[in-house]
């Protein structure tokens, strides 16, 4: 193991490409967390690996220390059988709002714990928190008792858990190292390590909406976390899903609540729903609860149309201090003051909405933050009534913005236009789901 004084011969073997022993990086991790290590050492180190790269097994290393520099939950040493999801965040992904309760209705506990949005990607946080009164801010302790009386908790990253990744994240987000597919694999694993669960579905985003902005790069960072849950003993599946377009008809916090509790209605767009259905089949299916995909989309559907997975939702809400009335009557849910219709400027089929545009529109409502802690407007957002591959007539309505303001409502309203392509002649809805790790 290193020496205490070493952090500079790290650096030095790393920016010369040199591999690290798995002692090494545990020490070096522990000392960031006690403060031993500064910023500055820290931030030199993290260049290093994101000019130099990791191997699989630093990576792993690296990804194990920061598990362990907090506390361990070891979920399926108590439940056996509980599930996570982890989602690398897009533009309208309220996937875990639908996945989560239909998984716990058939019978796979889950344990969830989400992030915060930053930029033009949305956070589950961010949106059960517009649901009034829902408190996602929880001690592990409350986090174990949800999942054991309600087979579901839903709540904020916890402090208590890899607080070594929270200090990376944070010093990675301001000394341009994010870009890095083992530190981003090792910040995402080692949350997912911590809670300990037995089986966990990966969602790696691709598009311009995404972080990964090429299918190349989305399945290599698939692959790692796949192999890092693995060789840790979680069950592991990764699934692919496009991010060129927003998913699903809204975009903004309390509206994506209302998408999620309309397709847990079987209300939602046909889309959104064959993937949530697939998703879920996937965790029944890794967990054992299935023989086939087939028979756990089955069973996924079987509890949307008999309306348990929604009434599951609503429990949860209840137990986690929020409205879960809100889950059935969407007014009571915030509303925006301004409501703007936007109509069709010409006939065509729409061809697609740039995702990344689309976000930032909402973001600058006010449906997203620029910075860490930065206050967000819940009520805002839009809502898309024509997708790729629709047909629409010239002045009828293409999409709802809903706003603080009026101004706000009419700048939103022409970057949206803006990041609309036409065609001509009929277009084919892409693929959502690109392909599986299993």
């Amino acid at each position: 193991m290193a020496e205490p004084g070493s952090v500079v011969e790290l650096i030095r073997r790393k920016r010369d490409g040199g591999e690290l022993t798995a002692s090494e990086i545990d020490w070096l991790i522990e000392a960031y967390t006690r403060d031993d290590a500064p910023d500055y050492q820290m931030a030199a180190f993290l260049m290093a690996v994101v000019w130099r790269g990791l191997s699989d097994d630093e990576t792993l290393a690296l990804t194990l220390a920061m598990a362990r520099s907090g506390a361990q939950l070891r979920l399926r040493e108590r439940f056996g059988r509980v599930a996570d999801k982890h989602s690398t965040g897009g533009v309208g992904d309220k996937m875990t709002l639908v996945i989560a309760p239909v998984v716990a209705t058939c019978g796979l506990p889950v344990a969830k714990m989400a992030g915060r949005g930053l930029g033009h990607t949305g956070g589950t946080i961010d949106k059960l928190e517009s649901i009034p009164g829902m408190r996602t801010e929880l001690s592990a302790a409350e986090f174990v008792a949800l999942v054991e009386r309600h087979g579901m908790a839903l709540a904020a990253q916890s402090g208590e858990l890899a607080p070594a990744d929270g200090k990376l994240y944070a010093l990675r987000d301001v000394t341009a190292t994010v870009e890095s597919i083992p530190l981003i694999a090792a910040s995402a694993m080692s949350k997912k390590l911590a809670v300990g669960s037995s089986d966990l579905l990966l969602d790696v985003k691709v598009g311009r909406g995404a972080f990964m902005r090429t299918e190349d790069d989305a399945r290599k960072l698939a692959e790692l976390m796949v192999h890092i849950g693995r060789d840790a003993g979680i069950r592991t599946t990764a699934t692919l899903t496009a991010m060129e377009q927003p998913l699903g008809a809204a975009v903004g916090n309390a509206l994506e609540v209302k998408e999620a509790a309309a397709t847990l209605r079987g209300q939602g767009r046909a889309d959104v729903m064959r993937l949530c259905l697939h998703e879920s089949a996937l965790l029944l299916r890794s967990a054992g609860l299935v023989g086939t995909l087939a028979e756990g989309e089955a069973r996924a559907r079987a509890v949307i149309e008999s309306g348990a997975a929604l009434e599951k939702l609503a429990e949860v809400v209840a137990a986690q201090g929020g409205d879960a009335a809100a889950i059935h009557d969407w007014k009571l849910l915030p509303q925006a003051r301004v409501i703007r219709v936007t109509k069709a400027p010409r006939a065509g089929w729409v061809a697609s909405w740039a995702a990344d545009e689309v976000g930032a529109v909402a973001m600058a409502l006010g449906a997203g933050r620029a910075r860490k802690g930065d206050a967000i407007a819940p009520e805002v957002g839009l809502w898309l009534l024509a997708m790729a591959g629709e047909r629409i007539e010239h002045g009828e309505p293409l999409a709802e913005i809903y706003a603080r303001s009026e101004d706000e409502a009419e700048r939103a309203e022409r970057r949206l236009l803006a990041a609309l392509t036409w065609s001509d002649a009929p277009v084919a809805a892409s693929p959502l789901t690109l392909g599986e790790i299993v």
